[in-house]
């Protein structure tokens, strides 16, 4: 697996804040007393940080958000190294902020950078083991730094299939579960059954379900009494170092009926698509792409493309197939209504609609095909390949009125800023629609500075629409004080981080 971490670049002291947070003191003490603990090949340093000379920085990232200034670099290879190390920093006489990573592509929000300048980064891509699978029971026991191509991998063949995301292979199934990310079955923080956690104090605990050693308790994730593994979903209350992921049955046969339609039936194809959902006619999470968003899945010029996947038995996969086709044919909405291009004659079509299918059944794109088509580029050069991209996420009510809403904000958004965003629709159930907004722009300074202002324009323009965001950057990270619909709300969690992280150890400013 390729490191996250190996481009490390030196800045000279006394270099502005990036984000106008403050610096927390330089942790060389700490820094060494981890070194003593993990040994010196698992801390990096900034050249000359010990005389005060030097901080460093993460590298480029696609999104071109300005580079915080990083005081080092933690890779621990295990959980109790991880809970070494928080002890440790609990216990240091100076403050010091942890930062935890997973594999660092959290492309388009920042990818590898912390809110705040100042951090120690805890690198958690070498805790890379399946600690545990049971493909009868339908769970797996992961580390932050499994990858999603890796675990669906040990699945080949099984009478399970993980939820996989329409991102690359590369990344994290834990950190991307965290982050409340969107698989092609249904939202990730519904495969969490449990967590493994390491509070800032130091202390190791497990919430929600986790494997006993009698293997006969039934995978339950609630437990008895108040659940303790949201509060570890978009959080800064401690350190994840592995969950237990829950593993769907894979079904016996999927199919999935593409559509295409044109600006002018937008409300009514999106009202027929969440007629479909409502009555569980479909299968994992449908997706209607907008114009730009449908290049990549080799879309008609100037129209919507919608996959709609279906799945079961042999025989109710074809009828639902039937039942979906024949709807479709008769709304009149659609210029083009098939349930599959795996046999058209165009390969490129073929290759597409085979790999579409695949990831609803949670069968892995060994190649990334279809990443490197929506990024241009592999997995590991998305960073360093000069940008630029954005992501905004904000989520939209399932009617066709609403999705025409957002789309015209786009149309309004290019107006003012002459940038085309491309947008995709993930239905999350009949009544919530993720509005995946992506930007591209060049990566030069002043394209860039302007993708930047067009982003906080949206943040602005879907807010006052009531369409919040239900994932932020590192530049939007205290967004989620007025982002938030309560303030009693905000005010417990921040009593919780009081009296949990006092010191603010770990993440502070992430969604803090």
């Amino acid at each position: 697996m390729s490191n996250a971490l190996n481009v490390l670049h030196t800045v000279k002291p006394g270099s502005p804040s990036t984000n106008g947070k403050a610096h927390h003191s330089r942790p060389d003490a700490v820094l060494d007393a981890v070194a003593a603990a993990l040994g010196a090949d698992r801390v990096v340093t900034p050249v000359g940080s010990h005389t005060g000379a030097a901080t460093m920085r993460l590298g480029p990232n696609v999104g071109l958000y300005d580079q915080r200034d990083v005081a080092g670099v933690i890779r621990p290879r295990t959980a109790d190294e991880v809970r070494r190390v928080v002890a440790i920093v609990a216990g240091s006489a100076d403050p010091v902020a942890l930062q935890p990573m997973s594999t660092g592509h959290n492309w388009g929000l920042g990818s590898r950078e912390p809110a705040d300048n100042g951090a120690v980064i805890l690198d958690l891509s070498g805790m890379d083991r399946v600690r545990a699978i049971d493909t009868t029971a339908g769970w797996a026991v992961v580390e932050p730094g499994v990858t999603q191509g890796e675990l669906a991998k040990r699945l080949a063949g099984t009478a399970r299939k993980l939820n996989l995301t329409a991102s690359s292979m590369h990344t994290s199934v834990v950190g991307n579960a965290l982050d409340r990310g969107v698989g092609l079955l249904r939202q990730r923080v519904e495969d969490l059954a449990g967590l493994e956690v390491v509070l800032p104090s130091g202390e190791m605990m497990r919430v929600g379900w986790w494997p006993s050693d009698s293997g006969r308790t039934p995978l339950y994730p609630h437990g008895l009494g108040p659940s303790a593994l949201p509060l570890f979903l978009q959080s800064n209350l401690g350190v994840v170092t592995a969950a237990a992921i829950r593993l769907p049955p894979a079904p016996e046969a999927l199919l999935v009926v593409r559509l295409n339609f044109t600006r002018s039936h937008l409300r009514e194809a999106v009202d027929l698509v969440r007629h479909w959902v409502s009555q569980g006619l479909t299968h994992g999470v449908p997706k209607v792409y907008d114009p730009a968003a449908a290049k990549a899945y080799h879309g008609t010029e100037d129209e919507f493309l919608v996959h709609v996947c279906v799945a079961g038995t042999m025989a109710s996969a074809e009828a639902l197939t039937k039942v979906l086709i024949d709807e479709a044919v008769a709304s009149g909405v659609f210029t083009q209504v098939t349930h599959t291009d795996r046999a058209d004659p165009d390969p490129d079509v073929r290759e597409v609609a085979t790999l579409v299918e695949l990831g609803y059944a949670g069968q892995p794109d060994d190649e990334d095909a279809l990443f490197q088509a929506k990024m241009r580029v592999p997995a590991d050069d998305v960073d360093s390949a000069g940008g630029g991209f954005l992501f905004f996420l904000p989520l939209v009510p399932f009617t066709g009125e609403a999705i025409a809403q957002a789309t015209e904000l786009l149309d309004r958004v290019h107006e003012t800023s002459g940038i085309r965003c491309g947008a995709t629709m993930n239905m999350l159930d009949a009544d919530v629609v993720d509005f995946v907004v992506t930007m591209r722009f060049s990566p030069d300074d002043e394209s860039a500075a302007h993708a930047h202002e067009t982003l906080d324009r949206m943040y602005g323009m879907f807010g006052e629409a009531g369409f919040l965001p239900y994932r932020l950057d590192v530049d939007h990270a205290d967004a989620i004080d007025h982002l938030s619909p309560d303030p009693a709300a905000r005010r417990f969690i921040r009593h919780l981080k009081d009296v949990l992280d006092p010191r603010t150890v770990i993440a502070p400013g992430r969604y803090g």
